[in-house]
């Protein structure tokens, strides 16, 4: 069987509702989570690591960075098949792609999250992990880069974008579409992805870089606070 080593960073799929505050808070860490997944044994044998509990609009680069190390250091064991990493859905999309130009090993990594809370109606974590655990454990998506699971769906890192606020189905692949499906375990790949070439990438994480929109009738002022002080680049 299997092994996939799951990394644990946070999220709404890790969220409750806060009886004194009213909102959803992170509560849930790897083994708690892990409980929620019906069927996960029959899957593939796991090696959850705790890294934290994160919102994913809370992450830095350096962050991201540290995860992308976690990941190569794990995924070079030989004993170890694939990885998944366990996020919020806020900055999914830059966060797998990040770690897509990051010379990993070529074994499976799937990012996953949840729409929905613990506390909600039809909360889609259990589903979404165990999806994500058997894309991890198929060796068929080895060299497929890493792979969005959500909604039963699997999306390439360079494609895949957010389109809603708060459905379920939200990740979309506009240009190439998805890569594949996953139900009940079994997955199916649809299309395989083109070779990705690794650009030279940073050890450590740059100084931050501003990035400006332009928008009909915008305000130029916008621009021009950007700049004060100077940054090291503008996007």
């Amino acid at each position: 069987m299997a092994r996939v080593a799951i990394v644990f960073t946070g999220g709404t799929i890790s969220m409750r509702q806060d009886a004194a505050g009213g909102g959803t808070v992170p509560a849930m860490g790897a083994e708690e989570l892990l409980a929620s997944v019906p069927g996960l044994s029959g899957i593939a044998e796991v090696e959850p690591i705790d890294w934290g509990l994160v919102p994913a609009s809370h992450l830095t680069f350096t962050q991201v960075l540290e995860i992308g190390g976690i990941l190569a250091a794990t995924l070079t064991r030989p004993e170890i098949d694939g990885a998944v990493v366990v996020q919020g859905t806020d900055v999914l999309e830059e966060t797998a792609f990040g770690w897509d130009l990051l010379p990993l090993p070529a074994k499976p990594i799937v990012v996953v999250g949840s729409m929905r809370s613990a506390s909600q109606d039809g909360y889609d974590g259990p589903d979404n992990l165990r999806n994500a655990v058997a894309a991890a454990a198929d060796p068929a998506l080895a060299d497929a880069g890493v792979i969005v699971a959500m909604a039963g769906e699997l999306h390439g890192a360079d494609d895949v974008r957010k389109t809603h606020t708060h459905a379920q189905a939200t990740f979309q692949s506009p240009n190439a579409g998805r890569l594949g499906i996953v139900a009940d375990g079994n997955v199916t790949v649809l299309r395989r992805r083109s070779p990705v070439r690794l650009p030279r990438v940073p050890e450590r994480a740059a100084l931050p870089v501003p990035v400006l929109t332009a928008v009909l009738d915008g305000d130029a002022r916008a621009g021009d606070r950007l700049l004060d002080p100077a940054p090291a680049a503008l996007v």
